[in-house]
């Protein structure tokens, strides 16, 4: 008696990524739009709202901010390229772990601003004291942090805060503004995010990169100028031989 075979044994095994096509995905111009990988999807509309991952050091090579990841979100597709815009950063854990050791205190805090193009970040400072404080000590700390962040927010677009948290310049400015409370050891901006977008798009933080300038041929004129070189004095021609001697 033949056996009756399942319908699930005779439907074929469809290959998904036959489908899909692979985008390249870019930075956004606040980055110069720069090529930070690739992604595949069966449809472009799939990839708006996918995120990608990148550390500073990916998009500039220096290796001193290999710890700073970089979050970007595709917000258009044209063609086979997908365009991102910037939506916040954060710290690697191991390096956040290198800063906290035992008998020191650290300092969290959570602070919401608006920039000067009406963009909305959450910013996250934490601080990291060389000894352990008290709790008054760390609320404190925590409104200088906010108060030293949002001054400083008022007065910059997102642009300039991006690029003041990467070099560092905005931990260095809290941590000045908390040495008058506890000595502070280091202070960091563990995370931001973009809660809202604002107006316009934002500027490049970086310049873009200079074009070695083309060795300008000399002219004809340059040419009929230059005076001809002199020529090398033709060597004398070696004498001849000695005479032999007369004969006895």
């Amino acid at each position: 008696m033949a056996v009756k075979k399942g319908k699930g044994a005779s439907r074929k095994i469809r290959d998904k990524w036959k489908s899909k096509e692979w985008y390249t995905l870019h930075a956004p111009r606040m980055f110069n739009e720069v090529e930070i990988g690739d992604t595949p999807s069966a449809d472009p509309a799939y990839l708006m709202g996918r995120t990608a991952e990148v550390t500073v050091h990916d998009l500039t090579g220096d290796f001193s901010k290999m710890h700073i990841k970089l979050r970007f979100q595709v917000n258009d597709v044209q063609g086979k390229d997908a365009h991102t815009v910037f939506v916040g950063h954060d710290l690697t854990s191991d390096y956040v772990r290198r800063l906290t050791r035992r008998k020191r205190t650290k300092t969290d805090h959570i602070v919401d601003v608006t920039t000067k193009d009406g963009f909305v970040m959450r910013v996250k400072p934490m601080s990291v004291a060389d000894r352990r404080i008290q709790s008054s000590q760390e609320s404190a700390i925590r409104v200088i942090m906010e108060e030293t962040v949002k001054a400083a927010a008022s007065e910059m677009t997102v642009s300039e805060m991006v690029k003041n948290v990467i070099s560092g310049d905005m931990a260095r400015d809290v941590a000045k503004a908390c040495r008058q409370i506890v000595p502070i050891k280091r202070v960091e901006i563990s995370k931001t995010e973009i809660l809202q977008a604002g107006e316009g798009i934002p500027e490049s933080i970086e310049p873009p990169a200079e074009e070695e300038p083309e060795e300008e041929s000399p002219g004809p004129e340059a040419e009929a100028d230059a005076e001809p070189e002199a020529e090398p004095e033709a060597e004398a021609p070696e004498e001849a031989a000695e005479e032999e001697s007369p004969k006895d």
